[in-house]
């Protein structure tokens, strides 16, 4: 079984790794990366099942989480979008001594609602699953609608979504099932607050995947993280707002 995952490595300094989202690979972190390269090691992975990594097959959370700890620097400050902000978070709380830092990005510990939880609707993320099996490319489509929507340059976010996406290999739909699984059933909520490292979080003000109020919610189990919110962005403000992400991230990570 193949399990060597697609990394691409550009820059110098401490490193950082950018963990992409559900239904993404890592093409979506390009200007991100370039960026971030001028002052730290940045490392971009394929997670199994997607982009160049899509024949890598993972059958859980742990899996994933080893084989990402396995290929990773000894020590780096992770960052994940998305799907890959709880992946980045279950590295820090499985492998403490492997992450310096840990930043979420339109993440939450518990993607699906569940009152007085905010989060996608259980319904919605079944719908997904069972459209996914009927209309593959159309299903994948409108999650990257999905991402942008709300934000004033919606279009344009879309089409660099868009672009990156289909510039590698097409996912897996076993490795999508999978995502979706964790997006409907893992809860961090509890093991969270048992990391000691520093944690950023980030958040767009239009998200209609992670709603705002996660912010705060959030901010009851981790009192001591900061957080910040994108004004103009839904659920990439990586792409949205660039320069303000970036410029968050190099003052956190120092």
């Amino acid at each position: 079984m193949n399990t060597r995952l697609h990394w691409q490595t550009q820059g110098q300094g401490p490193d950082v790794i950018l963990l992409h989202g559900w239904g993404m690979n890592g093409a979506v972190w390009e200007a991100t990366a370039s960026q971030l390269a001028q002052h730290y090691t940045v490392h971009v992975v394929d997670l199994p099942g997607y982009g160049h990594s899509a024949n890598v097959q993972a059958q859980d959370m742990d899996t994933i989480v080893n084989l990402l700890v396995e290929q990773a620097p000894q020590q780096a400050t992770w960052i994940g979008w998305s799907l890959g902000g709880l992946l980045a978070s279950q590295v820090a709380i499985s492998y403490p001594s492997r992450v310096t830092k840990l930043v979420t990005v339109a993440s939450s510990p518990k993607f699906a609602a569940e009152l007085p939880w905010r989060g996608i609707k259980p319904q919605v993320l079944s719908a997904f699953t069972e459209q996914l099996t009927l209309e593959f490319d159309s299903t994948i489509e409108r999650f990257m609608a999905l991402q942008a929507m709300g934000s004033p340059s919606a279009r344009q976010d879309v089409k660099t979504i868009k672009q990156a996406v289909l510039s590698r290999p097409k996912p897996d739909a076993e490795a999508l099932k999978l995502g979706l699984g964790f997006l409907a059933n893992i809860d961090l909520r509890q093991a969270l607050p048992l990391v000691t490292q520093p944690i950023l979080r980030l958040y767009g003000r239009l998200d209609g995947l992670v709603p705002l109020k996660v912010a705060s919610d959030v901010q009851t189990l981790l009192p001591e993280s900061p957080h910040f919110v994108f004004a103009q962005s839904s659920h990439a403000p990586f792409i949205t707002e660039a320069e303000e992400f970036n410029k968050q991230l190099v003052t956190f990570i120092g």
